[in-house]
């Protein structure tokens, strides 16, 4: 790995003491399940993001290293207490900023959006003074599921398109572009007051005009904010890194999304859709 990609590896401490308090309340974090490359930099100044409806994916995207599995399995049963958890363990960490995610649950008729509307509900009534920022999956375009979740109330609408469309067979097969870019859509123009986001990885053999149109696009759908981070290799069996992308071309591509009008683009090796959320809020509002 080139020399701005490494780092050493503290807060060991912090890392296991959050890892029991989220076993103890049967709750899942996407920075352990995606293996991400910030988990000790944010348990360490208690920040986690919240994935729920399980911790088994229905999908099989050549990116992701959480769990998958097929819904016949018992695992992908949806429990009733997980709202109630994630609002006890966010009031616990007494967090001003919460971010909430889940798995693709294609196997259900809503997308699981209901329960992810009712830990919304949940998280605010908990923590009434806190930012809820969802990071939502597709629901496979079912515009319903998304107001669902608007309509619980969340402050940050994101949304992740992942990579550029030319890529889309290879690193997400069984989503799609345009659907993704309507979601986005759909949730700016159902809700103006709700700041929109997306993110994507780069490193999988795109190119920089594709970047730049993934961001003419994003901006064009009605996103606020835009993330771009390195790809990294979560396990063998995920796709391999095609290029690893300087700290330079990062503020170039950040240069040219706040030149076309986003309220906020967040770039660099190690950023991630959720990484630093509530500042990364706090300056897209600032204006």
């Amino acid at each position: 790995m080139p020399e701005w990609l490494r780092r050493s590896t503290t807060h060991f401490e912090s890392v296991t003491n959050l890892k029991r308090e989220l076993r103890a309340h049967h709750l899942h974090t996407v920075c352990e399940s995606a293996r991400c490359p910030n988990i000790h930099e944010c348990f360490h100044r208690g920040a986690a993001t919240f994935m729920i409806l399980g911790n088994l994916c229905t999908r099989g995207c050549g990116f992701c290293s959480v769990p998958k599995g097929s819904p016949e399995k018992r695992e992908f049963t949806l429990d009733p207490d997980e709202p109630a958890n994630v609002a006890r363990m966010a009031r616990r960490m007494n967090l001003r900023y919460v971010v909430i995610t889940s798995v693709n649950r294609d196997d259900l008729d809503d997308g699981g959006s209901a329960h992810f509307a009712e830990t919304v509900r949940q998280v605010r009534a908990a923590l009434p003074s806190a930012r809820v920022e969802v990071l939502t999956p597709d629901f496979c375009g079912n515009r319903d599921a998304v107001q669902r979740v608007l309509d619980a109330g969340p402050h940050v609408f994101n949304h992740n398109m992942e990579t550029v469309p030319r890529l889309y067979r290879r690193v997400r097969p069984q989503a799609n572009y345009r659907q993704s870019l309507d979601v986005i859509g759909y949730a700016k123009q159902s809700r103006a007051d709700v700041l929109t986001k997306s993110g994507f990885m780069a490193g999988l053999g795109e190119t920089d005009e594709e970047v730049r149109q993934l961001l003419r696009d994003l901006l064009t759908a009605g996103a606020d904010v835009a993330t771009i981070g390195q790809y990294l290799q979560p396990t063998r069996r995920n796709l391999p890194v095609a290029a690893y992308i300087t700290p330079a071309q990062f503020d170039e591509w950040r240069g040219f999304g706040m030149s076309i009008g986003f309220k906020m683009v967040f770039a660099g090796p190690y950023v991630r859709s959720s990484y630093m959320a509530d500042l990364v809020n706090e300056q897209a509002c600032s204006d």
